[in-house]
């Protein structure tokens, strides 16, 4: 299953970020393969909004359909 896949609420663990250069990304936005976020909010056509910790992250849908991730 893949970020972009994921519902309102739901609380995931990325699984894993196979592309380096979005890899690279996801780790500026303090995202590794490991880590245990939610989903805050899902708009429709647009950004997947993520939460891990304090910190609220809008992730683009190209963006969250390369981030592999499971249910926590």
């Amino acid at each position: 299953m893949t970020l972009a896949q994921a519902t309102r609420g739901q609380r995931l663990l990325i699984a894993a970020i196979p592309d380096a250069a979005i890899r690279a990304q996801a780790i500026r936005f303090g995202i590794a393969e490991g880590a245990e976020v939610e989903c805050y909010e899902k708009l429709p056509a647009g950004p997947i909004v993520i939460g891990r910790g304090k910190q609220e992250i809008a992730i683009g849908r190209r963006l969250a359909e390369n981030i592999e991730v499971k249910p926590a």
